[in-house]
């Protein structure tokens, strides 16, 4: 095998087409296309994001082949996004990994959005300490939350996840609810780093073992609302700050509660956490705070890692392509998928 290997990878899981160059596991480029018209519907609309990654993935890949400075038949393999995700998205993708692997005749790589999302920590990155195995992941974002034990590569267990919603619709929608603009999980964490995170007190949900549970905090805060805007209308203004910082600190309280179970139960003490929701300022100081309270080691990835991104699903398509683990044009994109 020669000494370098050329992967183009391809996300399209929900509203953002990426493409990525990687150099064995060193990232070249990582392009990004955001879609900024679903912030008009106050959340992701999925015909026009499918529609947008069409008119978006040809200009993505071709920018992020020249920004590696290398040329189309120098890739070895081709990784994309097989699922979970919206159905039409993730098709752009797929469809069009297909029909570059076909054309150049070089390895199709299917890869697991989730996964990657966790295995992004492999990347390397100049001052960036990887993870060894076995480590405990807690993959955040707007629709997973998930507790992953990972053992190898190619050997990860999810040990706890959410019965209902996800941590990132649970920021998301409680923005929504203080009448915020969408995306407003980013917003929460902006206005909390102002406020007193013991200003209000929501009750944590009681959920077995190592899963988590959000649709009844959620509704908590939307009565809790209610309630007070009805007795003063400016409520909500006059006590932004402290409600954010109190919404964050609940959840960050219930993430790190099952946390502390997972490092109890495994005796495991290394901690990575991936995801878009891995992005929020509190999550980040709460979790670096447990190596000296806790002797935990923990991992956290650089923000461009954390949100939707192709060079995560390229690390992945690297180590599969040392294992050989290739796939044929059969394969089929899921919108949901086996872990």
């Amino acid at each position: 095998m020669k000494k370098n290997v050329y992967t183009l990878a391809i996300e399209s899981s929900c509203d953002d087409t990426s493409a990525a160059i990687l150099c064995n596991d060193k990232v070249l480029s990582n392009i990004v296309a955001r879609q900024a018209i679903h912030e008009e519907y106050g959340g992701v609309v999925p015909e026009l994001a499918s529609r947008a990654h069409q008119q978006n993935i040809v200009p993505v890949v071709d920018v992020a082949i020249k920004k590696a400075n290398i040329t189309k038949e120098d890739l070895d393999c081709i990784a994309f996004t097989q699922g979970p995700g919206l159905m039409g998205s993730l098709l752009v993708g797929g469809s069009f990994a297909k029909s570059m692997s076909m054309a150049l005749e070089i390895p199709l790589i299917a890869i697991n959005h989730m996964k990657a999302h966790i295995l992004a920590h492999f990347i390397d990155e100049e001052n960036y300490e990887k993870p060894t195995f076995p480590f405990l992941a807690l993959t955040i974002s707007g629709g997973h939350t998930q507790i992953v034990q990972v053992n190898s590569f190619f050997d990860l267990k999810i040990i706890g996840e959410t019965t209902d919603d996800a941590v990132g619709e649970a920021f998301d929608k409680s923005a929504k609810i203080l009448g915020l603009p969408y995306p407003g999980g980013p917003l929460i964490d902006k206005y909390a780093q102002e406020g007193n995170p013991k200003a209000f007190q929501f009750t944590k949900p009681k959920v077995e073992g190592l899963n988590f549970s959000f649709s009844g905090l959620k509704t908590q805060i939307l009565y809790f609302v209610q309630k007070n805007v009805a007795i003063n209308p400016n409520f909500i203004e006059e006590n932004r700050n402290d409600i954010c910082a109190s919404i964050q600190y609940t959840i960050i309280n219930i993430l790190m509660d099952k946390l502390k179970i997972a490092v109890q139960e495994t005796g495991i003490k290394q901690i990575a956490i991936g995801g878009g929701v891995s992005a929020n300022s509190g999550i980040r100081k709460t979790l670096k705070g447990t190596e000296s309270k806790l002797g935990w080691k923990t991992y956290i990835p650089k923000f461009e890692y954390t949100t939707d991104n192709a060079a995560m699903i390229g690390i992945v398509g690297y180590y599969n392509y040392l294992e050989n683990n290739f796939n044929t044009n059969t394969i089929t994109s899921k919108a949901r998928i086996e872990f």
